[in-house]
């Protein structure tokens, strides 16, 4: 059985678009041509891929098989051609790390940058997303490493603990919660919050958790980072939510407190993924190898 990357594309671009006339669009290929290939893909592997219906198309079971598929060998393909072109260009390799926000800001800069010094023939881009979003990636082989909180793996992905750290609750010392050490969020959810921009990853985590007990946070500031974060809190602007190796650096310096949030939700293990390490790419192999040793 033999399979063509343009079918491949053109059935990853319709089942996105859940149109075989966007898909048609997105794959750059004619509606009456884009419709023959789908058919003839169909044919060649003697199942339906797609249940066809007035508002668009939708997947069968097959089709969701052949889905995840063929999203791995596009990304197999894109990361040899990536590779490949490269190395024509001088610059050797290339990993994709998707990183939740705390990752990115707090757990990664360092370790990454020992690893960058030491491995000058490799490039390493680095995605923000939220950790449901990079298991699902590394689990259909979308990227080759993750940094993500544990609970969002499934158990197909293999991963390490890279790091724990907790979210807190921070507010300044001044405030009416400064003799607390233990809150549940609920105490809290109907208080005024700064956050971080409303697409991190993060900010989507703690508002998924808020909608859960029926609440909408009602943000007074969105920030970028959490330094400026806690100069808000800091001027009684609002409470916020942040992991606690952010929230103890910038408590040196700034007058601002920090409460355990009781919530299951609240204690994470930050952990390092990938659908398998022994599988990886040479380049994320090192990388992945070099965090490990990296973990205290």
């Amino acid at each position: 059985m033999r399979f063509d990357l343009v079918d491949l594309q053109l059935f990853i671009a319709v089942a996105d678009a859940r149109s075989i006339t966007q898909g048609a669009v997105r794959a750059h290929l004619a509606l009456a041509s884009a419709s023959e290939r789908i058919k003839g893909l169909e044919a060649a592997l003697g199942i339906s891929l797609l249940k066809r219906g007035r508002r668009g198309v939708e997947l069968t079971a097959a089709g969701e098989s052949l889905l995840d598929h063929a999203r791995i060998v596009m990304h197999n393909v894109e990361a040899m051609r990536g590779d490949l072109s490269a190395f024509a260009s001088g610059v050797r390799a290339s990993v994709l790390l998707l990183a939740n926000t705390s990752g990115l800001s707090e757990h990664l800069p360092r370790a990454l940058a020992a690893f960058l010094r030491e491995h000058p023939d490799i490039n390493v881009d680095v995605e923000e997303r939220e950790s449901a979003d990079i298991a699902a990636a590394i689990a259909t082989g979308a990227a080759d490493l993750g940094f993500a909180a544990e609970h969002a793996l499934p158990d197909s992905v293999e991963r390490f603990l890279f790091s724990e750290d907790r979210l807190m609750l921070v507010a300044s010392k001044r405030s009416d919660l400064a003799n607390r050490r233990q809150i549940d969020f609920v105490e809290v959810t109907g208080r005024d919050f700064v956050g971080l921009t409303a697409s991190t990853a993060l900010q989507v985590h703690i508002s998924k958790h808020a909608a859960r007990l029926g609440a909408r946070l009602r943000f007074r500031a969105r920030m970028r980072d959490f330094d400026a974060i806690c100069q808000m809190v800091a001027a009684d602007v609002g409470v916020a939510v942040m992991p606690e190796t952010a929230a103890r650096r910038c408590a040196r310096s700034m007058p601002i407190m920090m409460i355990r949030i009781r919530d299951s939700w609240a204690n994470r293990k930050l952990t390092i993924c990938a659908r398998s390490f022994k599988a990886l790419p040479r380049p994320a192999k090192q990388l992945a190898e070099f965090l490990r040793k990296a973990v205290t």
